[in-house]
Formats: structure tokens, C-alpha cells, sequence
């Protein structure tokens, strides 16, 4: 019988671990009440509660922790140019000094730069993203910050945020109708993988959980 053969592994050290997450726009109110957006994809849910993980001395966290609400709007797959525009960009004025090494620049109207629309929340006072097909108003429930392992080449260390959503929004499209799910087959999130901008690629099925 001709034994199946498994693919050889190799020990690496990887320089960033993103995996495969979606791509989120986090909008948080300047001290000054103007929109910060902050692209991040270091983010996952349960029930209710949504953990995010950024970077220290942005301006959104400095917002998120000041304010301690924001919202989660996540990106779709033919919103990548628009995440790329806002990504080397700073809400922070000075830039801090390790985003000025990765070429980081400062932008005051990310809304303008990225070609997106702000609307009005109800809950918090963050606007949200019109163009992203969800948009989860949260309010933020506990962080932790720690600083970055000495193998990492940024400083600052990072924040880990456990977010509570309060209100979803969601375009009509992807929504099954008459009922409160959002429909796979219209949803089309973009994802981060491994510092590359990817879609959801084949659908293979659901679980036996699925509702719908």
C-alpha cells in the first residue's frame, strides 16, 4: 500500500504572524472632535465581545483609551486601494519616531484621503465608515498594554482591547432578507495575510452550526 506523504516543515521565525484576518477600519474622535481611521487586522469576536490588537502611539489608540468607544468598520474586498492610501499614514502629529523610520506620514482627513464617507452613529460618537458593508458601534471594556518582544524592530509596545459592540450596521445587501444574519455569499470581506491583501477565495461549504 503506497503511504501518503506529508509535507516537510522548516523551524521559522516569521517577522509578523498575520495569519489571515479581516481588515478593519477603526474610526475614534480626535481630541479636537474631528474622525481618526485606523487600519488595523489584528482583531477576533465572540458573541458580543470583539479583542483588537494596535500598535502603540498612534493617535487611535491614544482616541480609544481617552474616549472608550469607537467603531469597528470592516472592509470590503474592493475597498483595498482605499485601506492601502490610508495605511502609511499618522493621525499623530509629531509621527512617532518609529513610524517615521517605516515611512510613515501625517494625514488630519484620512476620510478624504481614503475617498470615504463618514455617517453618524447612534450610539457612540465615533462616525462610521459609509462604504464598508458592516460597521460595529463598541465601547471598550478592558486593555492591557505590553511592550513589544526585543526580536521586533517597533517601539511602543501594543495594547490588547476587549470591545463590547453596542449596534450593528450592515448593508442591505448582505443581509439574508427577513432575517438578521449576513449572507456569505454576498459578504465579501477583505482580508490581511502575511502582509498581503487577499479575498475569500472558494466557499467549500458550511458548518453544521450555520442557520442559514
Amino acid at each position: 500500500m503506497e503511504t501518503k506523504q506529508t509535507p516537510d516543515t522548516l523551524s521559522i521565525r516569521p517577522p509578523i504572524l498575520y495569519f489571515g484576518t479581516p481588515v478593519v477600519l477603526i474610526t475614534t474622535r480626535n481630541e479636537d472632535g474631528t474622525a481618526n481611521i485606523t487600519p488595523m487586522s489584528s482583531a477576533w469576536a465572540l458573541a458580543d465581545r470583539v479583542v483588537i490588537g494596535l500598535t502603540g502611539g498612534g493617535q487611535g489608540l491614544a482616541n480609544l483609551l481617552r474616549e472608550g468607544e469607537c467603531v469597528l468598520n470592516l472592509a470590503s474586498e474592493s475597498m483595498h486601494k482605499a485601506v492601502e492610501r490610508l495605511a502609511p499614514t499618522s493621525g499623530s502629529n509629531p509621527v512617532p519616531t518609529w513610524k517615521c523610520k517605516a515611512g510613515y506620514r501625517h494625514e488630519a482627513d484620512k476620510f478624504s484621503l481614503g475617498g470615504l464617507h463618514a455617517r453618524p452613529s447612534l450610539k457612540v460618537a465615533a462616525p462610521r465608515i459609509a462604504e464598508c458593508p458592516l460597521q460595529l458601534e463598541a465601547r471598550m471594556t478592558h486593555h492591557v498594554l505590553r511592550p513589544l518582544e526585543a526580536w521586533r524592530d517597533d517601539a511602543g509596545g501594543f495594547a490588547i482591547i476587549e470591545l463590547e459592540v453596542l449596534h450593528v450596521h450592515a448593508h442591505a445587501d448582505i443581509v439574508v432578507p427577513g432575517t438578521q444574519h449576513i449572507d456569505p455569499v454576498h459578504y465579501a470581506p477583505l482580508f490581511y495575510l502575511f502582509r498581503h491583501y487577499v479575498g475569500r477565495g472558494t466557499a467549500f461549504g458550511k458548518t453544521f452550526k450555520a442557520q442559514v
